[in-house]
């Protein structure tokens, strides 16, 4: 991101910031915080691929519908891994979504409508999602370019009055798209997999998020590092971990297992909480879950 594109965000999240605050005051003056008005916008974002991101997020939100809160899960990947997970379908069979937003967003002016996004409702109470497709990839020079970096916070904050817990997947890489979830979060994981490669992309995401939050965001927490893909008779994975949480990186406590079990979710496309209810690694989000909502 080139310097003059930093300084438009700035302005722009300033204003915006008031905006949000301006917004949420008026829910309270109407009563919306007693309907179940949605305060909890939760990215799950790491640089390296392969780390459970859409995973997380997922099952995360699928728990989340299933304890009774209306849940919208918003996918930001171009590959669109989180859409197929959550519908099944793929390619040209994909209904309009956050693509589609975006693209109204290079179209319209100053004094134009409200940008409107799709939701898809999907197969499972209370959860809903904003698809991702292919076309994300070739929006994102366009919107870089016309500094659109604040348009998903306004859209998430509008959305916020219909959903209680909206959760965010993103791109394995700091682009536009996760710059653009960042900012419109108020909360992130990161997730972990227990491997060399993924400790060393975990510093850099804490470095880029702590960036992020000073320039743009100072609302934005980092709730916790989530292990994923632990194999608990493994020592490599349990010497890492201890090493982290001795560097004082906020490792969450709630441990999410390695098992086929989740290739079979994914090949089926149907969260885990719904796929296999007992299961431990079911267990395990659900107890992640409740840990995340205790400490909010």
């Amino acid at each position: 991101m080139n310097r003059q594109w930093k300084l438009a965000c700035l302005k722009l999240e300033t204003f915006c910031r008031v905006e949000t605050l301006l917004k949420y005051f008026i829910l309270i003056i109407r009563g919306g915080f007693s309907q179940g008005i949605c305060l909890m916008r939760r990215a799950v974002f790491n640089l390296k691929g392969g780390v459970g991101k859409s995973s997380i997020a997922c099952n995360l939100a699928a728990v989340s519908a299933a304890e009774g809160y209306r849940t919208l899960l918003v996918d930001l990947d171009h590959q669109a891994n989180a859409t197929h997970y959550l519908t099944g379908l793929s390619g040209d069979d994909i209904p309009m979504g956050i693509a589609d937003f975006f693209k109204q967003t290079l179209s319209s002016g100053p004094a134009s409508k409200k940008n409107r996004v799709a939701i898809t409702e999907t197969h499972y109470d209370n959860l809903h999602l904003v698809t991702a497709n292919g076309e994300l990839a070739e929006l994102q020079s366009k919107l870089e370019s016309k500094f659109k970096v604040n348009k998903l916070r306004r859209l998430l904050v509008e959305l916020s009055q219909d959903y209680e817990r909206i959760y965010i997947d993103t791109p394995p890489t700091l682009n536009f798209y996760s710059y653009s979830a960042l900012i419109a979060a108020d909360r992130v994981l990161i997730p972990f997999d227990c491997d060399k490669f993924s400790r060393q992309a975990l510093y850099s995401v804490i470095a880029q998020v702590a960036e992020l939050k000073a320039d743009h965001n100072e609302s934005l927490v980092v709730e916790g590092v989530v292990v994923n893909q632990f194999v608990g008779r493994a020592s490599l994975h349990r010497r890492l971990i201890d090493e982290l949480i001795a560097e004082g990186m906020p490792v969450l406590p709630n441990y999410l297992s390695s098992t086929i079990k989740m290739r079979e979710s994914h090949e089926a496309s149907v969260p885990m909480i719904h796929l296999a209810p007992r299961h431990k690694l079911s267990l395990e989000y659900v107890s992640l879950f409740s840990a995340l909502e205790q400490a909010s």
